[in-house]
């Protein structure tokens, strides 16, 4: 199913990125995708399933969570963070910031675990060790 992916920070991201980006609760904060109640139950899925995030960047599984805040089904949000960079394009467009919004994305139901930090960026770079 199709969606706008739409970036952002969000409380949780703020606050954990400030301790350390290599703890659980950092991780947990940047996994998370906010969805629609009725694109939830078009898709069939619940509060902590896990979908996997797809562009012509890459991929990437994260967890999905009821938003209360988005108003409009088809967007989806997800928090500034490794995981949302790793399918997002690094073409600045000559602005030195590449977009960070309205990116169309496609999203599927998945068995597929969320990555370690460590894995997303042997994934996303290959293993340098």
């Amino acid at each position: 199913m199709e969606f706008t992916l739409i970036t952002g920070r969000s409380i949780e991201q703020g606050c954990t990125k400030e301790h350390a980006k290599i703890t659980d609760k950092y991780m947990a904060s940047v996994t998370l995708c906010e969805m629609h109640p009725e694109d939830m139950k078009r898709l069939n899925l619940k509060d902590g399933d896990n979908i996997k995030i797809m562009t012509d960047v890459g991929s990437v599984v994260v967890k999905v969570r009821r938003s209360r805040r988005i108003r409009d089904q088809g967007i989806i949000f997800i928090p500034f963070g490794p995981w949302v960079n790793a399918i997002l394009p690094s073409e600045t467009g000559g602005t030195g910031m590449p977009p960070l919004k309205g990116f169309r994305v496609r999203v599927e139901p998945t068995s597929e675990p969320v990555l370690s930090l460590k894995d997303l960026i042997v994934k996303s770079y290959g293993d340098k060790g």
